[in-house]
């Protein structure tokens, strides 16, 4: 059998190694070092200079400590991007709080506007106003900015923005991670960065950030003994794992400029399908990752073909394709949770697949994924 096609594998620069033998050589394997200083230095000026920013052990940390220092305790609810991989909502619950999910819209297949502010409404009329936002940019596409913000803004309600998939994205021109009162990133194994595991909070303050790493290394007070006055965590990232991450900036830009490559590939590969719709920015104000490119298929102009019959056939050729995120509000763990909304992120996971979108892929993989969707058509 051929060789795996992954959807998206890590992809090495060349330097990693160098700074991680740097680590080892000053035994500096611990949750601080110069590669953790390093990162973060390296991440805040990707991201602009405004900003600070706290290496943690993943974006899922990120997220939880955000809530934690926007104040979020329990039975606090906080609305939540319904399409979205179940790391944006379970910190929710780690608190104790109470999330309400939101559809999405069509264009960016993120949270829609509209249903936000219904939800709004509705909840301080039930005498409950929501404590935080979680927004996502989903598979690296930013959502409606302008629209979420003004609508937050509106009702005072602080964004915490899960930039987890969207790190090299923007939205007219600035970086995505850096719009939210906190923002996340994330460096899985399977992002447009790894760290193997890893992610960061994306602060507006040096404030903000000195809390997150206080709460993130066991919330020790200053004192010779060990104190505690506040529950911590165990959520710094390694000076090891910081030493990837900063081997792997060096090579961020190229990246997405391949991940954006594969998404001009499948533009081609499709473009004489009409059942079949490549998820894409809707205009120029929005720049994508493209981390992952997606499809929908429309059975019915497909001849009854549907994206599940796509993924079964890529497989049948070891290429690997993923349903869409299957939306929170229909997920068993959280589907007696409060939901507003239509159908939009039901239809999207019904329909839709994501395709191999590695920044590692070939011109043999390429030629190998458009033979088999050429025959699954055809």
């Amino acid at each position: 059998m051929q060789d795996k096609i992954w959807l998206s594998s890590p992809h090495m620069g060349g330097n990693e190694q160098q700074f991680v033998k740097e680590a080892f050589d000053a035994n500096w394997v611990a949750p601080l070092g110069p590669n953790v200083n390093g990162f973060e230095s390296d991440l805040k000026n990707y991201l602009g200079n405004a900003v600070e920013v706290a290496a943690l052990s993943s974006g899922t940390a990120a997220l939880h400590l955000g809530l934690i220092i926007l104040g979020v305790q329990a039975g606090d609810e906080v609305l939540c991007q319904s399409m979205t991989f179940s790391a944006s909502a379970n910190p929710i619950r780690y608190q104790g709080a109470i999330p309400v999910f939101i559809d999405s819209e069509k264009e960016t297949w993120n949270l829609c506007p509209l249903a936000l502010e219904k939800a709004i409404k509705d909840r301080i009329e039930k005498g409950k106003k929501p404590k935080a936002i979680i927004a996502v940019h989903l598979y690296g596409m930013p959502y409606q900015v302008d629209a979420v913000h003004g609508i937050a803004e509106k009702y005072g309600i602080p964004v915490l923005e899960d930039s987890a998939e969207a790190l090299g994205s923007f939205y007219k021109g600035i970086p995505c991670g850096t719009f939210g009162t906190i923002g996340v990133l994330s460096f899985n194994g399977n992002k447009i960065i790894t760290t193997s595991g890893g992610g960061a909070l994306v602060a507006h303050s040096q404030e903000t950030k000195d809390k997150a790493i206080f709460l993130s290394t066991q919330a020790r007070d200053a004192a010779p003994h060990y104190q505690h006055s506040e529950i911590g965590y165990n959520y710094r990232m390694s000076n090891i794992c910081a030493g990837i991450g900063r081997g792997q900036m060096q090579v961020l830009d190229k990246h997405v400029g391949y991940r954006r490559a594969m998404h001009d590939f499948y533009k081609q590969l499709f473009q004489d399908y009409p059942a079949v719709r490549l998820f894409t920015e809707p205009n120029d104000a929005y720049t994508s990752n493209h981390w992952l490119s997606a499809i929908t298929i429309d059975a019915d102009q497909a001849n009854g073909k549907t994206a599940e019959q796509l993924r079964l056939y890529l497989d049948q050729f070891n290429i690997e394709s993923r349903p869409l995120w299957k939306p929170m509000h229909l997920q068993p763990v959280f589907e007696s949770f409060p939901y507003y909304g239509g159908t939009v992120a039901q239809d999207l996971f019904e329909n839709g697949l994501c395709l191999p979108s590695g920044s590692n892929l070939t011109d043999a993989d390429r030629n190998r994924i458009a033979e088999a969707v050429h025959q699954f058509f055809k």
